[in-house]
């Protein structure tokens, strides 16, 4: 029987943010903050030796300097990130684990208190 496995690891942040780019008095100009939780996905079959798709404590490893760059930082001043939608979040994401993990298939970060997500997919 053939395959694929698709593995998944949350972690969250607490981050502020505005959109200068709203009307003036849109309450988003203004800064803001949310608890952010994001799913990054990596698929693939299982190592014949390891029984795994990736291990684990690398990904930990590498989502933890991640969230070091997020948390409770002003997300509009993060290099390379622009304007910091759930989009630009998620692929500013996948942008920074992607070299390490040719896996990764898919970033989904989310606002739980608003009921928002966004996913950004790999080609």
């Amino acid at each position: 029987m053939t395959g694929r496995f698709t593995i998944i690891k949350e972690f969250g942040f607490e981050a502020a943010h505005h959109f200068p780019h709203k009307p003036e008095d849109h309450p988003n100009t203004r800064m803001h903050g949310h608890s952010f939780r994001v799913d990054v996905a990596l698929n693939g079959e299982p190592d014949p030796v390891t029984g795994c798709v990736a291990d684990f404590e690398d990904i930990n490893r590498a989502l933890a300097a991640v969230r070091d760059k997020l948390d409770h930082h002003l997300l509009n001043s993060i290099p390379d990130l622009k304007t910091p939608s759930l989009e630009n979040l998620a692929r500013w994401i996948a942008d920074q684990l992607k070299p390490q993990f040719a896996a990764l298939q898919s970033v989904t970060v989310r606002r739980p208190s608003c009921g928002e997500s966004a996913r950004y997919e790999l080609p």
